[in-house]
């Protein structure tokens, strides 16, 4: 039996968050201020903390997904902070070690999807736009990011692989960025898998990502070089969610009595497991399904995109399919002018 993704103590050197930081920066990396050793108490934060400058935001060393993280913006706020995101990482991840970094209140989250084969060869398939998010999830991603110029996506890009040969890594992953003033560029982690975003990824670059990964798991080499990967129009996946945008975004787990799929056409993609009858357990995340628009430019994208959540109808639980429809419509975000903040500082306080 082969496992399909990269070698098990490459997967254990990459999910710890403070070994990855300190693997990027020896490989001259760009990396956010930050510890270099592993945090365990408040104390050595707190230290540490000064050192670095508030804001800084504390993250759990073998967390992800949101979970086990916290912003303290003052020393005052930094113990309850430490704690309670303590506390979390141990109930999720058993671990209750922690790292810190300075906190970018306005960055763009910015990912390289890439794919690396046994024999050394690493190719970047450009940029994915990760920065419409609440409370660190991901709500809206889009390919390419509408503020990368050529000149830095490839910058960007040749630091991605040069992160993954310097991990030792094989298969697909996701070397992640956070992006300050559109211009300086730093390493947040990297996801030793494929992810849920990858389908725009595909759209832009016709590349099949699981077909590489079986690939490369089966010994051969990659399909493709760098000068093969040529970006292609726009693309957009919206993450639909059984949850309640009115009531805090609260997990609406139910029967689903009526469901009615987008009519798809040519560049709508539609990946979901439900049907009618399916109970939604309350036990799991509540994304549902993921919605995928391609078009020639952004614009064409975001059209398909709101036609393809009018005809999205799910009746006997609730949804956040209006409110992705009213992120895609804000004045805004139709401008591409957004970061992580973005839900907090508009959607959010309406």
């Amino acid at each position: 039996i082969t496992f399909i993704g990269p070698p098990a103590n490459v997967i254990a050197k990459l999910g710890n968050k403070q070994e990855a930081r300190n693997t990027m920066e020896a490989a001259g990396v760009p990396v956010i201020p930050g510890s270099k050793e592993p945090v365990c108490e408040v104390h050595t934060g707190l230290l540490l903390a000064r050192e670095i400058g508030y804001p800084v935001i504390i993250k759990a060393a073998l967390g992800g997904g949101g979970k086990g993280m916290r912003v303290a913006y003052s020393e005052e706020e930094f113990t309850q902070s430490f704690q309670t995101a303590q506390k979390e990482s141990q109930m999720a991840f058993g671990d209750d070690t922690m790292y810190i970094e300075h906190f970018m209140e306005e960055p763009r989250h910015i990912e390289f999807q890439i794919l690396a084969d046994s024999y050394g060869n690493v190719v970047h398939l450009g940029e994915r736009d990760c920065s419409i998010q609440r409370n660190h999830q991901k709500m809206i991603e889009e390919a390419p990011s509408a503020v990368l110029s050529s000149k830095l996506r490839k910058k960007m890009g040749e630091a991605a692989v040069k992160a993954a040969k310097a991990a030792g890594y094989v298969n697909a992953g996701t070397i992640e960025f956070l992006l300050e003033n559109n211009d300086a560029f730093y390493f947040m982690e990297m996801n030793t898998r494929i992810q849920v975003e990858h389908p725009i990824t595909e759209m832009i670059t016709r590349v099949d990502i699981v077909k590489e990964q079986i690939r490369v798991a089966a010994g051969e080499k990659l399909s493709y070089e760098q000068s093969d990967i040529h970006i292609t129009g726009h693309a957009i996946e919206c993450r639909i969610n059984a949850e309640n945008p009115d009531r805090g975004f609260a997990p609406c787990p139910g029967l689903v009595d009526y469901l009615m799929l987008p009519s798809g056409g040519l560049g709508i993609r539609v990946d979901t497991a439900i049907y009618e009858g399916y109970e939604i357990p309350p036990f799991y995340d509540s994304m549902i399904a993921k919605v995928i628009a391609h078009g020639r430019d952004r614009e064409e994208a975001i059209a398909k995109m709101n036609r393809a959540l009018y005809e999205f109808i799910i009746n006997g639980i609730d949804t956040n399919i209006e409110f992705q429809s009213r992120i895609l419509n804000n004045p805004d975000y139709l401008a591409g002018q957004f970061d992580t903040s973005f839900l907090e500082d508009n959607l959010l306080q309406q």
